[in-house]
């Protein structure tokens, strides 16, 4: 029971790390492109994104680990990585594309129009990066994922949100828009760097 305990507390640690302090947009950059896309684009439904996201990396990171064990004596590991974590990528889009088809038929169009985009971004490729070279074990790493996903989607509403306010006539009409955005990320990237402890040297 014990280490049942133990494990579901590793688990979470990890999930909360990725959403928070470890967060894909905020902590690392990652996707921050595509961040900007989906915040302009009402079509996009967002939870269905999210949804999307969590399902491709908690398939793509078990993917990644085995992989990345297999690779991991070969002293070309780092050349062939990229190319591997992509397939994994691949291969849980199309585990993703089949449980759609079966089992959601209905609504198979809408969200397969937003499947390409929560599968190839950098936030998944970045978390499998992340899990590999920082040695996780594979609960370590399903944590991750999931609170990678999770950290995405929460990003991804904070700035929806923070755009929305920012549509307002005090914005200058030069920073209107694209640079406005960028500024409010960089903004809230700061104040996650400060959250994880970290503290601007002077002089």
């Amino acid at each position: 029971m014990m280490e049942v305990m133990r494990a579901c507390g590793v688990f979470l640690l990890y999930a909360v790390t990725a959403i928070f302090a470890e967060n894909a947009v905020f902590g690392r950059a990652m996707g921050v492109s595509r961040l900007v896309k989906l915040v302009d684009d009402s079509t996009v439904d967002t939870l269905t994104f999210g949804g999307l996201m969590c399902l491709i990396q908690l398939i793509s990171a078990p993917l990644a680990y085995l992989v990345n064990g297999w690779i991991q004596p070969y002293s070309w590991r780092s050349a062939v990585r990229p190319l591997a974590f992509l397939l994994c990528s691949t291969v849980a889009f199309f585990i993703v594309l089949a449980l759609v088809l079966f089992l959601l038929k209905d609504k198979a169009r809408q969200i397969l129009a937003v499947l390409p985009m929560a599968t190839f971004n950098t936030a998944v490729l970045g978390m499998m990066l992340i899990t590999t070279t920082q040695s996780f074990t594979l609960l370590q790493t399903m944590g991750f994922a999931l609170g990678s996903g999770i950290g995405y989607l929460a990003a991804v509403l904070v700035v929806t949100e923070g755009d929305r306010k920012l549509k307002n006539g005090m914005v200058p009409a030069s920073f209107r828009g694209l640079p406005i955005t960028l500024i409010y990320i960089g903004i809230l990237a700061l104040a996650i760097y400060g959250f994880t402890g970290h503290r601007i040297s002077i002089g």
